[in-house]
């Protein structure tokens, strides 16, 4: 049970992911350090969007919890930047800020991938900390019903980082878009946009692998033990 030929892609499917957060951080401190000729902040640049967009009401905080915390909250419609992302005029910041805001105007949209997304979330929340649990108990007593259940809810848990993958490239592409329309980022500097925001995505990319390959492994036991 607890060595499966399916362990070594998921150990090479790791090492991407480190690979990935890697090269997602290693974008963004080195577009940092590069200023947008704009001379804007991403603040700036998240609020002339949204305006731009009708959303007015969608307010833009400052988030506490470190680099890289950057998230839009369609509970409180907020958009929250971390500190080098709210302040900073490089190009790593109007690249992340404009992301966040292009997940605000898929919300106000109604796009139809974030809704699906949304619905999917208390089910994958529940799978992600329920599942490893009902599988090691299911597996470990051989009762059947147990394991069912348990992969049932580790596949809500894929599913929902699946359909992220789309989500997160098309808030990619809407940030790419209004920052050249608007004028934020100039054609040399629309490569760089591109280099943070498609390293972000490979990390999405990661662990979606690693959690398809873990639930093909748990599908495989459960099939084996049922022969």
């Amino acid at each position: 049970m607890f060595f499966h030929p399916m362990d070594f892609l998921i150990l090479i499917a790791f090492a991407i992911a480190m690979w990935a957060q890697s090269r997602v951080q290693n974008s963004f401190y080195k577009y940092s350090r590069v200023q947008a000729s704009a001379q804007v902040t991403g603040l700036q640049v998240a609020r002339r969007i949204l305006d731009q967009n009708g959303l007015y009401d969608v307010q833009i905080e400052r988030s506490g919890r470190g680099d890289l915390s950057d998230h839009y909250d369609p509970r409180t419609k907020t958009v929250r930047l971390s500190g080098p992302v709210y302040s900073g005029s490089s190009i790593a910041s109007l690249a992340v800020a404009a992301h966040e805001v292009g997940h605000a105007i898929q919300h106000d949209r109604g796009y139809a991938m974030l809704s699906f997304r949304t619905a999917l979330f208390p089910a994958a929340q529940l799978g992600s900390r329920m599942a490893p649990i009902l599988l090691i108990l299911g597996l470990l007593s051989a009762f059947e019903p147990l394991v069912g259940v348990g992969i049932g809810l580790f596949a809500a848990a894929v599913l929902f980082q699946l359909v992220t993958l789309p989500v997160e490239y098309d808030a990619s592409r809407r940030a790419k878009q209004h920052l050249m329309t608007l004028g934020f980022v100039n054609n040399d500097e629309q490569r760089g946009v591109g280099n943070v925001l498609n390293a972000a995505a490979l990390t999405y990319v990661a662990s979606t692998l690693i959690a398809v390959l873990q639930l093909l492994k748990f599908i495989m036991i459960f099939g084996g033990r049922r022969r």
